[in-house]
């Protein structure tokens, strides 16, 4: 059975061109030219080709709505901004990938290709819940907490604490920690995952907590800490 994506984008050309470029590769497409339109589709996609400026709002409000539902239906943003600030903005979101205009129809066919792959071939986690110190994160529902205290996280904050809490003491490279929560495909600079860490600290700090559990190994990347276990 085709899989289906909802294309949201008020520009016609680049819906038309985006749409026909999907159904020649074979997915089923539904489009949207506003969030309103979109709304009425949600529950059929899935993956979401969404623009950020659209004619009654920011496409930012969308994703940030659907992440706070506990809607994971995948997100490929296209935007005519490109700089680097705009793409960590849109990943930390709770946007999957981010493609700056112009682009062409079959890198993002080949875009959505990958974003699906990855979805439907992350491993399960090895437990309901990862824990390590005062760290804990429940795969089931998303939610993470510090010394009992909840945290909010964006998707990829949430999906890099996991990776580091399935072995706590273990050193991730920012190439491990792309591959596994980006995955391949993506234009993801060392730059972006240290950018995410320190927000990662920054409300691990806001609850109270030691930002340290979360260690950096000088030249290597990143670990949470064993030695501060009880």
């Amino acid at each position: 059975m085709a899989q289906r994506v909802l294309v949201v984008e008020d520009e016609p050309a680049i819906s038309e061109s985006v749409s026909y470029a999907l159904k020649r590769d074979g997915f089923e497409v539904d489009c949207a030219d506003s969030l309103g339109a979109a709304e009425t589709l949600l529950g059929n996609a899935e993956l979401i080709i969404l623009d950020l400026m659209l004619p009654d709002g920011s496409g930012f409000d969308l994703i940030g709505q659907l992440r706070r539902d506990g809607n994971l239906t995948p997100i490929i943003v296209l935007s005519s901004r490109d700089g680097e600030a705009d793409r960590v903005a849109a990943l930390e979101t709770g946007a999957d990938d981010y493609v700056a205009k112009p682009f062409s129809p079959r890198e993002v066919v080949a875009r959505v290709r990958a974003v699906l792959r990855r979805a439907a071939t992350e491993p399960e986690p090895p437990s309901k819940t990862s824990r390590a110190l005062a760290l804990c994160v429940d795969e089931e529902t998303r939610r993470a907490e510090v010394g009992g205290r909840a945290l909010e996280l964006t998707r990829v904050e949430f999906d890099l604490l996991s990776c580091m809490l399935q072995s706590p003491g273990r050193v991730y490279t920012r190439a491990q920690l792309i591959d596994r929560v980006w995955g391949d495909g993506f234009a993801i600079t060392d730059r972006t995952v240290d950018s995410h860490i320190k927000s990662l600290r920054k409300k691990v700090a806001g609850a109270d907590a030691d930002p340290h559990l979360i260690e950096t190994v000088r030249g290597v990347g990143y670990r949470v800490s064993e030695s501060q276990s009880a």
